[in-house]
Parts: structure tokens; sequence; C-alpha cells
């Protein structure tokens, strides 16, 4: 039976020929490199299957009180955590196999993170204003909450933009 070819990334200057030494040290430090990226993958996915599990007991408990939408607001930002959590697992699973870093999958992250912040951002909102009279306390906070809102709503549009054109691009190249 063939073991799997697995591949070391190895720093090399360009135009040089690696010494002896040279590609000793490179080699080094390419297996540290790779001991790392398994090591970050492993200690991720048990991450990520304490938050998923974290989510079941959250549900759980929701069920309990399924009437209120606290227990559907934790639950909502504790999902979002674990599809960045898979993100970021993906990310460090494809530079193990490929040996190098690709943009689209921080893109997507960047993606996840910033509607899991709108989301939290509605949710506190819209929690501080039921049932409040307007003060000037929740006027700033709302004001706040709105620029937040717009910035975010940029940078989402930013990155969607950018992930469509990173694709494209991989499209056309590939074929």
């Amino acid at each position: 039976m063939d073991s799997p070819d697995i591949r070391i990334p190895h720093v090399m200057l360009a135009g040089t020929r690696p010494s002896g030494l040279r590609h000793l040290v490179a080699n080094i430090l390419g297996g540290v490199e790779y001991a790392v990226s398994v090591a970050t993958g492993v200690l991720l996915a048990l991450a990520t299957t304490l938050a998923l599990a974290g989510a079941g007991l959250l549900l759980w408990q929701g069920m309990h009180d399924w009437s209120g939408t606290q227990a559907i607001y934790a639950l909502v930002d504790r999902l979002m955590l674990v599809l960045m959590l898979v993100e970021i697992l993906h990310t460090v699973s494809t530079s193990v196999r490929s040996g190098g870093l690709r943009a689209e999958p921080f893109l997507i992250l960047g993606l996840i993170a910033s509607i899991r912040r709108v989301s939290v951002i509605t949710l506190q909102a819209s929690e501080t204003m039921h049932g409040r009279p307007w003060s000037p306390d929740i006027q700033q906070q709302f004001q706040a909450s709105t620029i937040e809102l717009a910035v975010l709503g940029l940078l989402i549009l930013a990155m969607v933009v950018a992930i469509y054109i990173l694709r494209k691009t991989t499209a056309n190249a590939d074929g």
C-alpha cells in the first residue's frame, strides 16, 4: 500500500539554488510550519465541535422557554461562530494541502463575521428599543448602531464584489 504524497512547503530565494545547509534549514522550517498547521487544524476542529455542542445545548435550553427570543439570539450567534470556525478550518486545511494561502477563504470568513456582527447589532437594538421610551442615551446608541450597520453594509458589499472578482478571474485563468 502506497503512502500518500505529502508536500512539505519550503522556503527558497528567487534565483538561487539551495546549498546543503540552506536546503536543510528550509526543510526543517517547512516541517515545523506543516506541524503547526496540522496542530492548528486539530485544535480548530475540537473548538468547532465544542461550539456546535454548545449550540445544541442552547437549542435544548431554548426549547424550555420557546416563547422568548433571548435563546434564539444566543443560538444564532453561536451558529454564526460555528460557521466562522468551519471556514477557518477550511482555510487551514486548504493551506496544508496546497502549501500556500488563498484570499477567498479569508474574504468568506470576513463576510460571515460581518453578517454575524450585523445580526448582533440588530438584535441588541431591538432589545434596547423594545418597550422603552426614547431617551438621549437610546438615541445615541441608535445613531451609533446605524453608523456601524452602514459601515458593515459597505464592507459586506466590498467583500461580495471581491469574492465575485476572484472567482471570475480564477475561472478565466483556468478556462
